[in-house]
């Protein structure tokens, strides 16, 4: 069975779309920083679906240890690698970031220094092999920067231009690189927050992922009105948006 490697799987995201894989019998390696709970999702998943899984510590901001831990779950996965597919993300406290810059170092750290990282050393594998699959969870946030998350919002924005520019490196080698912008889910990432619209589940963002890596999809909005809705946002003249409170 092929096997996919799933960065940030302790989370919403990540844990939908390992049931996704594993539905399609995919064997797993599923990487975070807290390794009992993958271990106990790894065990429910190989029982559910008859599937190889198997769970590793991997910490993003770890920058030491990235390549060392990164090298294991590739070593875990043997030569039946197919894919990596990066979920990580914090949204953290756009306030307290003005003023910490502890804060606002994580925020930059896990969702684009951290991540371009990690994704950097599994390109260098992906392309030793001339096959794969890299795909990563950017977010419709990165399309404008807003005074709300514009932290959060650039990161994911350096994120995709990274991603981009990941893709046109990878075109050569035959391994494919796919950007997902989703819009707001249910997840930890949005627990608490004032009520959100057109918030969309786990389960069918994770299926909308799975599709567009087997379509071999370059940018995938999901769910996919977010495309519609952020054009609109960015055709707004600076001038006037400068002057929203968003």
């Amino acid at each position: 069975m092929p096997a996919v490697l799933i960065l940030g799987a302790n989370g919403g995201i990540g844990r939908a779309l390992a049931a996704e894989f594993a539905s399609h019998q995919h064997n797993l390696v599923l990487a975070g920083r807290d390794l009992e709970e993958l271990h106990l999702l790894a065990v429910d998943l190989s029982l559910r679906y008859n599937i190889s899984a198997g769970a590793a510590t991997v910490d993003l901001l770890n920058f030491d240890a990235l390549e060392s831990a990164l090298a294991a779950c590739i070593a875990a996965a043997g030569d039946s690698l197919e894919g990596a597919v990066l979920c990580t993300g914090y949204l953290g406290d756009s306030e307290l970031a003005r003023k910490d810059l502890n804060e606002a170092g994580r925020i930059l750290d896990t969702n684009f220094t951290g991540a371009a990282l990690a994704l950097n050393i599994l390109a260098n594998h992906f392309e030793d092999q001339h096959q794969g699959f890299i795909c990563a969870l950017s977010s419709v946030a990165g399309d404008r920067g807003r005074q709300s998350n514009y932290l959060y919002g650039s990161a994911k924005s350096g994120l995709t231009t990274f991603l981009q520019g990941l893709r046109n490196r990878l075109y050569a080698s035959g391994v494919h690189v796919i950007t997902v912008k989703p819009g707001f889910v249910d997840t930890r990432m949005v627990w608490g927050k004032p009520r959100l619209p057109l918030v969309a589940q786990p389960a069918a963002v994770a299926r909308s992922i799975y599709r567009a890596v087997r379509s071999r999809r370059n940018v995938v909005y999901v769910p996919w009105f977010w495309r519609i809705i952020m054009l609109s946002v960015r055709a707004v003249p600076e001038g006037l948006f400068k002057r929203s409170d968003l």
